[in-house]
C-alpha cells in the first residue's frame, strides 16, 4: 500500500502540522482577544458563508461551491476514519514529549490546555456529526 519512505513523509507531515497547530493554538490562547475561526473545516454553509462574505460569490456560485463540499465530504470522511488513528498516536507522542520538558507546574497547566482542546475538538466533531 505506502512505502516506507511515503509513510514517514506523511508521519512528518501530520506530526508538522499538529505541532503547527498546537504552537498556533498556544499563541491563541496566550492572546487577549478571542474570535471564533471564521468557519468550521467541516461546516460546509459556514464555509459557504466565509467564501460568500471573502469574495463577493453570487448565489449561483455559493450553490455550486455548496455541492463541491458536499460531494467530496464523503471521501474525505472515509480518508480521515482510515487516518485518524494514526494522527491521535502521533498526537499523544508530541504531548508526551513536550510534558517531559515542562516543569511540573507547566505540565499541570500544559494538561488543562490538552483539555480544553480536546473538549473543543470532540464538540466539532459532534456538531459535525450530530451526536453529544
Amino acid at each position: 500500500m505506502f512505502s516506507r519512505s511515503k509513510a514517514w513523509a506523511l508521519a512528518l507531515l501530520v506530526a508538522v502540522f499538529v505541532a503547527g497547530g498546537a504552537a498556533g493554538w498556544g499563541a491563541r490562547s496566550m492572546t487577549a482577544a478571542r474570535r471564533p475561526p471564521p468557519f468550521r473545516y467541516r461546516d460546509a454553509s459556514a464555509m459557504v458563508a466565509y467564501l460568500k462574505k471573502e469574495l463577493s460569490l453570487s448565489p449561483a456560485q455559493q450553490d455550486s461551491v455548496r455541492a463541491v463540499l458536499q460531494r467530496y465530504r464523503p471521501d474525505l470522511d472515509a480518508i480521515w476514519k482510515q487516518v485518524r488513528p494514526r494522527v491521535d498516536s502521533i498526537r499523544s507522542a508530541i504531548q508526551t514529549e513536550i510534558s517531559a520538558q515542562l516543569t511540573a507546574l507547566q505540565q499541570s497547566r500544559y494538561r488543562d490546555l490538552v483539555a480544553r482542546f480536546e473538549r473543543q475538538r470532540r464538540g466539532a466533531d459532534s456538531a459535525r456529526t450530530g451526536r453529544k
